[in-house]
């Protein structure tokens, strides 16, 4: 279990929190993240670490990728919040959702195998918080 300055440092950042919003619903790697979020994977490592650390992520390693996904334990609370306050999002995120889907469907293609025990999808579905 985290603490709460932990876990707020966690989600505290723009970039922390379009991560966590990326691996609600799918286990992503960090050259995953870095493709969609057009960021060097370094950057991204960095913030990963500092949500896994907060532990509000599950891994599993695979070759020599690892795949994060928030914990389950999590899912519900980081929903809420993402509801909660929805009328702050970001427009943006809609294009971090569209290249979630399209770097999806090129994995089978890339370097990036795909987890094995994280591909099923979490039972809470998040709601898209973007306004029409």
């Amino acid at each position: 279990m985290t603490n709460i300055v932990t876990f707020s440092h966690a989600l505290a950042d723009a970039t922390r929190w379009r991560i966590v919003r990326l691996v609600m619903d799918e286990a992503l790697c960090v050259c995953e993240l870095a493709d969609i979020l057009e960021m060097p994977q370094s950057s991204v490592s960095s913030h990963v670490q500092v949500i896994r650390k907060a532990g509000l992520l599950e891994s599993e390693k695979c070759g020599k990728w690892t795949y994060f996904r928030i914990a389950r334990e999590f899912r519900k609370l980081v929903t809420g919040m993402e509801e909660f306050f929805a009328e702050g999002a970001d427009p943006a995120w809609a294009g971090d959702d569209a290249k979630a889907t399209r770097r999806l469907t090129e994995r089978e293609g890339s370097c990036c195998p795909g987890p094995v025990k994280l591909i099923s999808k979490p039972s809470i579905k998040r709601k898209t918080t973007l306004k029409p």
